[in-house]
């Protein structure tokens, strides 16, 4: 069957990273509607988050600065879709659009990469790491207070070249990246979500359009895994009750078995010094309510100078 509907342009970022889960968005949509690859095209668009590299985005303005200019070309119709890493996208999203899915969520666990060694045991009292994470480092510094962790940004080439050449001695990227850019032999072991809860949406590949824009939201609804939006409806509502930005180390997973859905969250001090989790269990009809009453019950637990007012 030939493409009969006008070309769809998709918008992204130009990391590498961004740039597989973009295709892997076409290639969805043309294996489903059995399209020329030409039917989809791919516009890249630089965004503030990528031109800044010198500070953490808790400083720089949050999650929104790897959205904000992509969101806009979306309301402005230069593009039809946006694709986004799902960890990047922030809870209140602009007037006027919406998540329509997710593609099938891959690993949502935290790789460790050493310049020696295989596990964080191995690395010696004093090595410095790399991250730009706040949720990454209050975790690390949670099992290991005795190590310096610093600033690492910028794209997962430039992350895994600092560490090789000395600059750092470890970092920790998501394995999910790591794999799909054909470098998961990079991980030297990969984490226990037990001690490394991953950040909400990680190893998701978000789609998100115009509201109400039934005719391109009719392409995509068939490629998208409704398993992976339950978890994410959970997951979303929970941080948007914590009121979830890059400044507070937050993490949270859902994981849909059946017709039930299970959650865990926790919330860490910077340091790593204050540490609460909440673990909770519903009904996958009752997602939204699940991630909501979780969040709220978290907030009760957590000491007010951790979570904005």
């Amino acid at each position: 069957m030939t493409q009969s509907l006008p070309r769809l342009r998709l918008g992204t970022r130009g990391s590498p990273l961004a740039l597989w889960q973009a295709h892997a968005v076409r290639d969805a949509l043309v294996r489903h509607h059995r399209w020329e690859p030409e039917a989809v095209e791919i516009v890249v668009i630089r965004t503030t988050g990528d031109a800044i590299t010198d500070r953490a985005l808790s400083e720089a303005g949050g999650k929104g600065l790897f959205t904000k200019e992509i969101e806009e070309a979306l309301l402005e119709r230069r593009i039809d879709l946006a694709v986004h890493s799902a960890k990047d996208m922030g809870t209140r999203l602009p007037d006027g659009l919406h998540l329509v899915g997710y593609l099938p969520r891959a690993d949502v666990r935290d790789a460790l990469i050493l310049r020696e060694g295989a596990s964080l045991r191995d690395l010696p009292a004093g090595a410095k790491v790399g991250t730009a994470s706040l949720r990454r480092e209050a975790q690390l510094r949670r099992l290991r207070p005795d190590l310096k962790v610093s600033l690492l940004r910028g794209n997962v080439q430039t992350r895994l070249s600092k560490v090789a050449s000395g600059e750092f001695d470890a970092t920790l990227l998501a394995i999910a990246g790591l794999t799909r850019l054909g470098m998961a032999d990079k991980a030297s072991c990969v984490l226990d979500t037990a001690d490394f809860l991953p950040a909400v949406g990680q190893g998701a590949v978000a789609i998100e359009t115009r509201q109400r824009d039934l005719a391109v939201d009719s392409l995509i609804v068939p490629v998208v895994c409704p398993a992976t939006g339950l978890a994410l409806r959970v997951e979303r509502a929970y941080l948007a009750e914590l009121d979830g930005s890059c400044r507070t180390p937050i993490g949270g997973h859902a994981l849909v078995s059946g017709e039930e859905i299970t959650f865990r969250g926790v919330v860490l001090s910077a340091d790593g010094t204050q540490y609460y989790e909440i673990v909770r269990h519903g009904p996958r009809n009752r997602a939204l309510e699940l991630g909501m009453v979780a969040g709220r019950e978290m907030r009760a637990m957590v000491p007010p100078d951790l979570l904005p007012s």
